[in-house]
């Protein structure tokens, strides 16, 4: 499956570059995490979340490791749209399209067998909760195909206005979130999961 995904050209016109496919995980990965779209920079390096926003998704929100964030059978990471989707007349990013999602992201919720999903930015998060805002979404716990799921708003530098408003989110809501993926992951309190301190990895 993977190896079709990263060959996939189906949005090679619409792009006007080389699409290039990010795709990181085994199918036994514990947490499932969807987003909207590769960045610039990912799509350049090959590796997601290898940004700003990644930095924060992992040193401040998750507090993990590089390598337990890039570990395969720790996470599954994929987006709406596998490839960065270049930006728009306006100059912002294009919203991811449909096509990718309908042609490989379900077939991948089918076969990975997560234990928790993350959604992350608002627009993965109304794709799946197309009747509910991030406003509200990300200080609920929700159930997504039978598994329990958790929706973060975009770490981004550029949604700096929604943390202002939502203070909340980072003075509390976010350390229930991290201490579930603590949990599933076998994380103790400084960070050290427990295979790193069986000499494991």
């Amino acid at each position: 499956m993977q190896k079709k995904i990263k060959q996939c050209r189906l949005c090679q016109e619409a792009f006007g570059y080389e699409p290039h496919p990010i795709i990181q995980g085994n199918f036994n990965a514990k947490i499932m995490q969807i987003s909207q779209a590769p960045s610039r920079t990912v799509h350049e390096t090959g590796k997601p979340f290898h940004d700003a926003s990644g930095r924060r998704l992992r040193g401040e929100w998750y507090r993990i490791s590089d390598d337990d964030f890039y570990n395969p059978d720790y996470f599954y990471i994929v987006s709406m749209a596998h490839c960065y989707p270049g930006k728009s007349p306006n100059g912002g990013d294009r919203r991811p399209p449909p096509i990718c999602s309908k042609q490989w992201l379900q077939r991948e919720m089918q076969l990975v067998q997560n234990e928790i999903y993350i959604i992350i930015g608002g627009i993965a998060a109304s794709h799946f909760f197309p009747n509910e805002k991030i406003t509200s979404l990300a200080f609920e716990n929700k159930t997504l195909n039978g598994k329990p799921c958790f929706v973060l708003p975009h770490p981004s530098p550029l949604n700096m206005k929604w943390f202002r408003d939502y203070p909340e989110f980072t003075q509390k809501r976010i350390f229930e979130i991290q201490k579930e993926v603590h949990r599933i992951l076998g994380i103790d309190s400084i960070g050290a999961s427990e295979t790193n301190k069986k000499g494991g990895m």
